[in-house]
């Protein structure tokens, strides 16, 4: 009884184990999803920018954000195939236990057999019960046969709930071992294409390599734009500053209105939406290399979203649009004020909203624009300030 009583405790802990395991595994499939419909969409956009035969810079980026997204979901089918060893070993180990817990009970159950057969006979019962040497005695006798009798249906109850236990492990073994083998084969599969897209990109980066007078000259036209919306930016800012010291305050003057957008747009960190519907970031925030040209470092005061030909830009909260204008050589930008923040949208054509209109979380404000010299490149340019201070946009939207 002691040792059926170890082995149950055992079952307990090392399901409350395979349940926390079970966890890990869901999240890591559901990532594994999500990496998944990024790649579809990145190989739509490739599939896209290939129809124009130029390489480009775009096209080389995309290619880049591919292999990023393919390497993730290798280590993630890497740290699946990691936990499902893991189920794997661990239903063995216990199958095993439970075969061994079985023959001990069985063994058991049939030394209780022997002896009732030796003493089935109502005869020898109410003898035994008889021949006490007390009236108390003879009760324990008697409550000693009971209790025998009821043990000896519990055993067998539960040999019967073990051995449906094992059939049940044995099964989970082979469906495990079945998606194990299963994600070995994807993985593979991952690998070929992830070498596939490097030799692509080797010879991409080649090409591209021999049009740097070419790329140069883009990389100033848009640090140029760059320059050009930071400049507004700090207009929108000196304004609301010079309002505010008008009132004796500093910073942005803001009505109870603004001043609680602004509270519910930081209490959103991480978590406000993104502000196209389907996109890929192919250019990150803040100072890094350029993926082309050696020795040189780019700037970006927001992040890079590519999508498709076509795709609306959105505001990504409530808000009020500050300023809509034109910037010289990169269409149109949109300035939304939500409180002391403000979001920045541009290479836009059709915009739909005016300065000084109210917007809603979602709402549409204007196309993206697609450039045809870059291969059909249709990027939205997406910064996020608080009120004089950029932010990387990729600690606010959603994962």
């Amino acid at each position: 009884m002691t040792n059926t009583r170890s082995f149950l405790l055992l079952f307990v802990f090392l399901l409350l184990t395979l349940l926390t395991q079970g966890q890990s595994l869901d999240e890591l499939r559901k990532k594994k999803e999500k990496t998944n419909e990024q790649i579809k969409f990145t190989t739509k956009l490739l599939d896209e920018a290939k129809k124009n035969e130029k390489k480009t810079l775009n096209k080389y980026n995309i290619l880049n954000k591919q292999i990023e997204l393919r390497t993730s979901l290798i280590t993630g089918i890497n740290s699946e195939v990691g936990v499902l060893a893991d189920f794997i070993d661990q239903n063995v180990w216990l199958v095993n236990s439970l075969n061994s817990d079985m023959e001990e009970l069985r063994k058991e159950y049939a030394n209780m057999i022997v002896f009732a057969q030796k003493n089935q006979t109502n005869y020898s019962k109410v003898l035994f019960i008889l021949s006490a040497g007390s009236f108390n005695q003879a009760y324990k006798r008697l409550m000693y046969l009971r209790q025998y009798t009821e043990y000896r249906k519990r055993q067998a109850e539960l040999i019967q709930w073990i051995h449906d236990l094992i059939q049940s492990k044995v099964t989970a073994l082979q469906q495990q071992r079945t998606v194990k083998e299963t994600l070995l084969q994807t993985k593979k599969r991952e690998a070929d294409q992830l070498n596939k897209e490097k030799k692509e990109q080797g010879k991409y980066l080649t090409t591209l390599q021999e049009k740097q007078k070419d790329i140069k000259k883009k990389l100033r036209e848009q640090q140029q734009i760059e320059s050009q919306l930071s400049n507004e930016i700090q207009r929108i800012i000196d304004e609301e500053v010079r309002k505010a010291k008008q009132s004796g305050k500093a910073g942005f003057e803001m009505t109870p209105e603004q001043k609680l957008v602004s509270g519910q747009f930081e209490q959103n960190k991480r978590r406000i939406p993104w502000p196209v519907e389907r996109g890929v970031i192919t250019d990150h925030f803040g100072i890094h290399n350029h993926p082309v040209l050696k020795n040189i470092q780019v700037k970006n005061n927001g992040v890079d979203i590519s999508t498709a030909q076509g795709a609306i830009a959105r505001s990504v909260f409530a808000g009020e649009v500050s300023k809509v204008f034109v910037v010289s050589g990169g269409n149109m930008a949109v300035i939304i004020r939500h409180g002391k923040y403000l979001t920045v949208y541009s290479n836009l054509v059709n915009v739909l909203v005016n300065s000084g209109d109210k917007v809603s979380v979602k709402e549409a404000i204007g196309t993206i624009g697609t450039d045809s010299d870059e291969g059909d490149k249709t990027v939205l340019k997406f910064q996020i300030w608080k009120e004089n201070v950029k932010q990387d946009p990729e600690e606010w939207i959603a994962k």
